[in-house]
């Protein structure tokens, strides 16, 4: 028998497990916890599987250890919070499926059969807790050997398994990219893959709210990247991302082909999620989002110019536009969350472009006055963003850049732009002219804003102003 010594120590267990045999059913810990345990990962939410009430045996454990029960009867489920973890109970069941829903018919079932529901292998062991043999493992599909051996396997057949859900074709990329560390890799099984790209257009009976889910577990990872060329190669990604998918290949003509933008485009993806682990930070979802959709509009702006070679010119505002279509398409935020992402992507060139450029103190103004308060972030993505295969270019990009962000710094702590306001209002113009609201109002605003970050004046209040009421009294304003 497997060693678990440890993985039971705490005293809930114990309770589950005594509970259990009080009310003459069978209890045990099964799926994500067992496989971290062997992994040697922490893990603090616990599914426990009854055959039996789930429900009853939970508010028997809540009336015991005096935990606060919460009870989910239209899944049959019920949670439990206790010293730090999180137990869901459930009753063991068995599943059928209508090949038009990833909706179940629900039955009562035993361990077994609960087990043969489990999307893969290393999610099917369970730990007993029964007071004979308390901790035992209960593997029938040979989990723990897939689990040393780095392997994704459904314990059916892959086909049915996908096909009952093909949410778990997603779910087997996530765990080969999560599970996998620089020491011990996971792969999904030649017979998986194969499946998924027979399978692959079975994602459209499921909701873009889940697949979402799917991928941004996929993209908080250490190396998101290789979860989109697997989705990529099995078809899954053309479902439901097909605009990244056209940034695959190189097109050649006259001998000159351009950057291979799909595999660029998960290099700058897996920069910023490296930048993000040196930097001591949290993964941040919106700007890996950027990173994934910040060259989007290429394919579109793609052009030939003889004598010149290929251009995307305009491909950040192309970009742009295309971001809130993605996002309401795939059911995902319309808020500021987009809008950051939109931000982001429509300026992702413009650092890059002070590198090549004179770095004047306007252009550096604008930049972070556009920016504002995510221009650390639309840095961190910029230098992410600088790829090539010539050690010597990525050297000097990376020094200009430094001068960049150096300048930046400079520009900001003498003109403090990250809160930067227009010190001349559209009511101060209406009071002292005594206009209506009209188009003469914004002109008189922007010519403020565009003097003050081309240096023409100072940003203050009585520059503005008298800045204001010349421009106005050219215009004929009184």
């Amino acid at each position: 028998m497997t060693r678990t010594e440890g993985y039971l120590d705490h005293e809930v267990f114990r309770f589950v497990g005594e509970t259990a045999g009080e009310l003459g059913v069978r209890a045990f810990v099964i799926g994500g916890y067992v496989r971290d345990c062997f992994l040697g990962r922490q893990c603090k939410d616990i599914d426990i599987v009854v055959e039996g009430s789930g429900i009853g045996l939970a508010s028997a454990v809540a009336e015991k250890t005096g935990a606060k029960v919460s009870v989910f009867r239209n899944f049959g489920t019920a949670m439990l919070k206790f010293k730090g973890l999180e137990l869901e109970f459930v009753g063991a069941r068995r599943e059928s499926y209508n090949r038009d829903s990833r909706k179940p018919i629900v039955e009562e079932g035993t361990l077994e059969e609960d087990q043969l529901r489990r999307d893969f292998t290393i999610n099917a062991m369970a730990l007993s807790l029964q007071k004979d043999d308390f901790g035992a493992l209960v593997d029938p599909f040979g989990g723990i050997r897939d689990l040393a051996s780095g392997i994704i396997r459904t314990p059916l057949q892959p086909e049915q398994t996908y096909s009952d859900d093909p949410l778990r074709m997603l779910r087997a990329v996530r765990f080969a990219v999560k599970l996998s560390t620089p020491e011990h890799s996971f792969n999904i099984v030649p017979e998986s893959l194969e499946a998924m790209k027979k399978m692959a257009q079975r994602l459209q009976i499921l909701s873009r709210e889940r697949i979402v889910e799917e991928l941004n577990k996929m993209l908080v990872c250490p190396k998101p990247s290789r979860a989109f060329f697997i989705m990529e190669e099995t078809g899954l990604l053309q479902q439901f991302l097909p605009e990244l998918c056209r940034l695959k290949g190189v097109e050649s003509v006259d001998g000159k082909g351009h950057k291979e933008n799909f595999s660029h485009t998960l290099q700058v993806l897996d920069n910023v999620a490296l930048a993000e682990e040196e930097m001591g930070l949290e993964p941040n979802l919106w700007l890996r989002w950027v990173a994934l959709l910040h060259d989007i509009g290429k394919p579109i702006s793609k052009r030939f110019v003889p004598g010149q070679g290929w251009t995307f010119h305009g491909h950040e505002v192309v970009g742009a536009k295309m971001v809130p279509k993605i996002f309401e398409r795939l059911k995902m935020p319309l808020n500021e969350k987009m809008k950051y992402v939109q931000k982001l992507v429509s300026l992702h060139l413009r650092p890059i472009a002070l590198v090549d450029d004179e770095v004047t103190d306007s252009a550096v103004r604008r930049l972070l006055f556009d920016a504002g308060e995510d221009i650390d972030d639309l840095m961190l993505l910029c230098n992410a963003d600088i790829t090539s295969k010539n050690p010597a270019k990525i050297a000097r990009l990376r020094k200009n850049f430094t001068l960049v962000k150096e300048k930046m710094a400079e520009v900001e702590a003498k003109d403090e732009l990250r809160n930067w306001k227009n010190p001349i209002t559209g009511d101060y113009i209406m009071q002292v002219f005594g206009l209506e609201p009209c188009n003469t109002i914004g002109q008189l605003k922007e010519m403020v804003k565009n003097a003050i970050l081309d240096g023409e004046i100072p940003y203050s209040f009585e520059a503005a102003d008298a800045y204001m009421r010349a421009r106005a009294a050219e215009m004929g304003l009184k």
